[in-house]
């Protein structure tokens, strides 16, 4: 029996056959690592407002996350060469050890510096967890539940975006916002024991490529975020152009190392090169991805423009995560090509319409109808990153055959998240910082232009779709 049969197999891919005995464990697994680091990542969000109260920082808010995604995307070129040395069961057991060592650092912080030491080893576990999902995907499941899986662990994030502001606020409203890291590092420990019992011991030698770290192409891609996060917490306008222009180059740069580099990548060879639509579909993942950065202020706009408790403002946050999950799970049932492409030039029409929306609705009073509108329209911007993202994922799985291209294909799709992620939150930083002094000018600018996120995706979606058109009848491709 080769890796990831079961019995029965052969038959379609349902929700049924994927919570399987045979498989309900290590799905568990997967979709925990998923959504520790997404809950994790929307805990923090929530509950800042609290923190930053306590320990001061405020002009660190944006940091929080930067530091966080960047170390992330570090760590997620180790998942392929942790797979090789370590295998599947203790790549994870390293992960949710070092996360745990990282909450508890995040827990007990006294000044937002030390916050941020432990932000980054959260980061460092998150990064590979993430990673590793969609790596050991492959290994332990049969391709037909591959789609449900992705769907999952795509849903994931959504759950995450409930969980993490719901379980945030909470302990932000009884005055201990410390113990939503204290409870994310008991399901840390929860989910290691999980993962004795459920994951293969042995390293995965020839399915994973083996090659060393790219870390040139880290070094540019950490220091472009970075210089967009200073660029958002300065006031002179001269700087923070300046800063925005230089992280754009120190972009540029990444790419052309990509591009011409003979050693190791952080993202596969085929997304530079060739007929490949793998760079398509890393771009819509990447500006989906960054479509949901958004929710970093969220709650903060929540609380000042709107008044709302520490828990409230953290449903608010959640009403992303509310749509993602059901765009995702939905999503799931649709086949065939033309349905596919339907989903995911929807989805992004979706995100516009519901940042338009959203940013429509930002006024100095806001009513209780008013409130009720924010939820609504981020409810469908959450609907339309959940249904594109889950067919994008599924679509780069199977772009690869050769199990060592696909090794590669799967890690960069965690990749191009972080990577996004970590451009979003700068991003957004800089959004809020260009729509002040007035918190009501930053929340419009932010949901406007977060609104044209959505436009582009659709461009890309339809650029992919020519490309892979032409992939697929090229001689020599399936």
């Amino acid at each position: 029996m080769t890796p990831g049969q079961a019995p029965g197999n052969g038959q379609a891919g349902t929700w049924r056959r994927l919570f399987h005995r045979d498989h309900r464990a290590p799905v568990i697994v997967l979709a925990g690592g998923v959504g520790l680091f997404a809950t994790n990542t929307y805990v923090t969000t929530s509950l800042l407002p609290s923190a930053v109260a306590e320990i001061g920082g405020e002009k660190l808010y944006a940091w929080t996350m930067t530091v966080f995604v960047v170390s992330a995307v570090i760590s997620s070129m180790l998942v392929s060469r942790s797979l090789e040395r370590l295998g599947g069961r203790s790549s994870y057991l390293l992960g949710f050890g070092v996360f745990a060592v990282g909450t508890v650092i995040t827990a007990a912080a006294p000044t937002m510096p030390v916050m941020l030491v432990g932000r980054c080893v959260q980061g460092l576990a998150a990064g590979l967890l993430a990673g590793l999902g969609f790596a050991v995907l492959r290994l332990v499941l049969p391709e037909q539940l591959w789609q449900r899986a992705v769907a999952l662990m795509s849903a994931m994030w959504g759950v995450g975006n409930l969980l993490g502001p719901v379980i945030g606020g909470f302990f932000a409203q009884i005055g201990w916002w410390r113990g939503a890291f204290v409870f994310l590092a008991v399901g840390s420990v929860a989910l290691a024991v999980l993962t004795l019992t459920s994951l293969p011991a042995a390293a995965s030698r020839g399915e994973s490529p083996g090659e060393g770290v790219p870390w040139l192409a880290l070094v540019l891609l950490a220091s472009a975020a970075l210089l967009v996060s200073v660029a958002s917490i300065e006031s002179s306008p001269l700087l923070v152009a300046v800063l925005v222009v230089a992280a754009s180059g120190v972009a540029a740069a990444f790419v052309i190392r990509e591009r011409t580099t003979s050693g190791p990548r952080v993202l596969p060879e085929s997304t530079y090169r060739g007929r490949s639509p793998l760079r398509w579909i890393y771009a819509s993942i990447a500006v989906l991805t960054l479509a949901s950065t958004i929710e970093t202020f969220i709650p903060l706009f929540g609380q000042r423009l709107g008044g709302m408790s520490p828990l409230v403002a953290g449903f608010l946050g959640a009403a992303i995560s509310w749509g993602w999950t059901v765009g995702s799970i939905a999503s799931s049932n649709v086949d065939g090509d033309r349905g596919k492409k339907l989903v995911r030039v929807a989805g992004p029409l979706a995100v516009s319409a519901g940042f338009l929306g959203y940013g429509a609705l930002q006024i100095a009073v806001p009513s209780g109808a008013i409130q009720a509108g924010w939820y609504l329209a981020l409810f469908v911007s959450g609907c339309g990153i959940g249904m594109a993202m889950a067919h994008w994922l599924t679509a780069g799985l199977k772009v690869a055959a050769q199990p060592r291209e696909a090794a590669r294909v799967s890690a960069g799709m965690n990749t191009a998240q972080l990577i996004a992620t970590a451009f979003g939150s700068a991003l957004a930083g800089l959004l809020v910082a260009l729509g002040g002094p007035s918190l009501l000018g930053s929340a419009r600018v932010l949901s406007f232009g977060y609104a044209v996120i959505g436009v582009v995706a659709v461009g890309i979606a339809v650029r992919e779709f020519t490309v892979a058109r032409r992939f697929r009848a090229a001689p020599g491709t399936a």
